[in-house]
């Protein structure tokens, strides 16, 4: 790990109000970015709220969700964050098939149309840095336009997030071993 986590006894009136709003959150806990980010309290107070509305407050289902933040984190190979939400998606109903496919860069096979073209959404905006207009009105008729936004907000937020981790060099709890090469 490259920086210091600031223990609650050692962080600026700014820092803690941040920290211990996370705590009281539905998350219940600081997600472990936000420990870089308090380095900078206001965009760590900003970034957390977003976080937290993009994870719990969307027109998706977990699944939808946690498949565009595993599309995002195999994209940037984040470990941690692979680690963290693989848990999550498979707790929240996504396949393990549809997970080991993205974990091993294979285009997954999906019965749920809304599935895939989350998958392809995450995929273009990442690997094309756009959207196709067919892939683009395919997404609008599926998920509705507020879902497309919500999906290409996922994906800049975890985007975010993946860099974060990455930078930092956060590492996965004692006795894990990570998955993605």
């Amino acid at each position: 790990m490259r920086l210091k986590w600031l223990a609650p006894d050692e962080m600026s009136p700014e820092q803690k109000t941040v920290y211990d709003e996370s705590i009281a959150s539905k998350r219940g806990r600081p997600p472990e970015p936000m420990m870089a980010w308090l380095h900078s309290p206001e965009m760590a107070k900003h970034a957390t709220r977003l976080g937290a509305l993009l994870r719990y407050d969307t027109s998706l289902t977990p699944a939808l969700s946690e498949l565009a933040i595993l599309v995002t984190a195999r994209h940037w190979t984040a470990h941690f964050e692979w680690y963290a939400h693989k848990k999550m998606a498979l707790d929240g109903g996504l396949a393990p098939d549809i997970i080991e496919d993205i974990k091993q860069r294979r285009t997954p096979t999906f019965t749920d149309p809304k599935a895939r073209v989350i998958y392809d959404v995450a995929k273009s905006l990442h690997e094309a840095r756009s959207l196709s207009q067919p892939l683009h009105d395919e997404a609008v008729t599926l998920l509705g336009a507020r879902g497309l936004v919500e999906i290409i907000g996922l994906c800049g937020y975890y985007t975010m997030v993946s860099m974060t981790l990455n930078a930092y060099e956060f590492g996965l709890p004692d006795g894990q071993i990570s998955e993605l090469a």
